[in-house]
């Protein structure tokens, strides 16, 4: 696939590292020679200098052949005048743009982004994928990690297996006759820096993440099992009013109305301009670093601190101050791609990465075949895929222990007529099910292949 990219930041750059590595033609536009050069050096991608929304610009990076623009720089409008120049000069197929201002994403103003009008096929909102991952955490907060396929049905958990995990030294096989009617798949195990897809005969040890797909209605008994009993949070300390910041706050206020808020905020205009906008949140004004404020906001009593600031330093010290003042939980935004490798260390409870966020979205329409969502996992060490199955998958028509599925993929679900099938060895895939499957990444290409028009398959 070729692939245009307009913006070199963090995003940008994620997505050309990810694109790049699966032997993708990737061009990367950005008006600083100072990334374009970084990126050149680092990735096998071409890099131009200039503005991404011009057309001659567009054309050297190799618009006219191009598959899909993928328009991340900081600036909205020249997202969008991106994603038009590139429809109505060089007719590029899959439009993608990440739209920041919320004014432009308002219901009323949904017809504004059409082919009629501005022809983007993809928006991405950041502060609304990284704020509903945020509320799906505050819900399930025993998980680490929290997404969800088949129009919700289906839940892709990670649980981390501590010291008093009631599983611990329990053989996956053994988990399965122990609750047979769970409705659970034990899908990947992070351990020691490494992610693997388990067999019926490992055994789930200290320390383990592991990612689990449930079905909706039995997630909260599968952390149970896991030794996650932890409650809904009723009372939440934020850190930082920015866009994320205030769209939790405001979410929170709409959805959990016994949920006591109080939102931190060092700019004094910021945190008035909250105040006015916010109904039932208590807004202070001051660091969320400073211990006097930590203890105004009552952090002691919390069950949770968000920290959702622009620093990531700001965010993972405010989160251990919260811990040690005696806050049950925190939460923290994490944008430095190095950082989480250490988060569990540093006295990090859970935390969101946005960069990964925003790739997980645009590799959905990345990847070939009948694909309906993706989740990158561990910096993009393995992906969650929910995709369809048409009549001439090798999935379809035979029971699951007469595929001979390749190691590093596990199918942790099927999504049938509104239903979710927890799939053992009897059941048989048809066509149109929806699938949700765990793959390492060294696998993902096979498992685009079996969703593919083809009668090939290994």
């Amino acid at each position: 696939m070729k692939v245009v990219i307009c913006g070199a930041g963090q995003v940008g750059y994620g997505i050309a590292e990810r694109l790049a590595a699966e032997q993708n033609d990737v061009s990367v536009i950005d008006s600083s020679p100072k990334l374009i050069n970084a990126i050149g050096d680092q990735l096998d991608v071409r890099g131009f200098v200039g503005h991404g929304a011009h057309p001659d610009i567009l054309a050297q990076a190799g618009a006219k052949e191009a598959d899909m623009i993928v328009a991340v720089t900081l600036y909205d409008e020249v997202n969008m005048v991106a994603c038009q120049v590139a429809h109505s000069l060089f007719n590029v197929p899959t439009k993608v743009a990440r739209i920041r201002a919320q004014s432009y994403l308002t219901g009323q103003y949904r017809n504004l982004f059409s082919r009629e009008n501005l022809p983007i096929d993809v928006i991405i909102s950041p502060e609304i994928e990284v704020g509903e991952m945020v509320l799906r955490r505050l819900s399930l907060p025993g998980a680490v990690e929290t997404v969800r396929f088949a129009d919700d049905q289906v839940v892709v958990v990670g649980i981390m297996c501590e010291e008093d995990c009631p599983v611990v030294d329990t053989p996956l096989r053994q988990l399965t006759e122990l609750f047979p009617d769970l409705g659970a798949v034990v899908v990947g195990i992070f351990r020691n820096g490494k992610l693997f897809v388990p067999k019926s005969s490992d055994t789930i040890m200290e320390g383990d993440l592991a990612y689990v797909v449930a079905r909706r209605d039995q997630v909260r008994r599968t952390l149970g099992i896991f030794g996650h009993e932890e409650p809904e949070a009723s009372r939440v300390v934020i850190a930082g009013g920015g866009n994320i910041g205030l769209y939790v706050a405001r979410a929170l206020e709409s959805r959990q109305s016994k949920t006591k808020i109080k939102l931190i905020e060092a700019s004094r205009e910021r945190a008035i301009a909250i105040a006015d906008d916010l109904k039932r949140s208590v807004i202070l004004h001051g660091s969320a670093l400073d211990q006097t404020i930590l203890n105004e906001a009552d952090v002691g009593d919390a069950d949770t601190m968000v920290a959702l600031t622009n620093e990531d330093e700001v965010n993972i010290l405010a989160s251990v101050m919260a811990k040690k003042l005696g806050c049950r939980r925190n939460l923290s935004l994490l944008n430095n791609p190095s950082y989480p490798a250490f988060a569990n260390a540093l006295g990090i409870d859970a935390f969101i990465n946005p960069r990964a966020v925003t790739i997980s979205r645009i590799l959905q329409h990345v990847r070939r075949g009948r694909i309906r969502g993706v989740h990158s996992l561990q910096n993009g060490a393995a992906e969650v895929v929910e995709a369809e199955a048409l009549d001439t998958s090798p999935l379809v028509g035979r029971p699951l222990r007469d595929i001979d599925l390749p190691s590093g993929i596990r199918v942790g679900a099927v999504f049938r007529d509104g239903k979710v099938l927890t799939p053992d060895g009897n059941i048989q895939i048809q066509a149109q099910d929806r699938i949700v499957i765990f793959a390492i990444a060294s696998r993902v290409r096979q498992v685009e292949q079996m969703f593919r028009v083809s009668l090939e398959f290994f």
